[in-house]
């Protein structure tokens, strides 16, 4: 039941900030899982490839079906909803 309400909640923020905002929700997640928990490496990792992940996804949006543009959001999302997906299965299993 928590996880619902855990699952609910992170799908309203989405909702209001928008899927950009999803990514502030996972790159801390994936850079816990690839360095650890010391937050004094996690912060200064988590911003870096929050920045890269981003600029990563402008350029994608941006190059996949040029010469138009797609939103930066779907190439976030499609990163970001399996992403959120695992971490969920893995806290229901656990």
């Amino acid at each position: 039941l928590v996880y619902l309400a855990a699952s609910l909640l992170t799908a309203a923020a989405v909702a209001v900030a928008g899927v950009i905002g999803f990514v502030g929700l996972i790159v801390p997640h994936l850079c816990r899982l690839v360095w650890g928990r010391l937050h004094r490496a996690l912060f200064p990792t988590a911003f870096l490839a929050g920045g890269i992940l981003l600029a990563a996804a402008d350029t994608l949006a941006r190059t996949v079906v040029a010469p138009r543009e797609l939103p930066v959001g779907i190439v976030t999302a499609l990163l970001g909803v399996p992403v959120f997906a695992f971490l969920l299965r893995r806290w229901t299993v656990s």
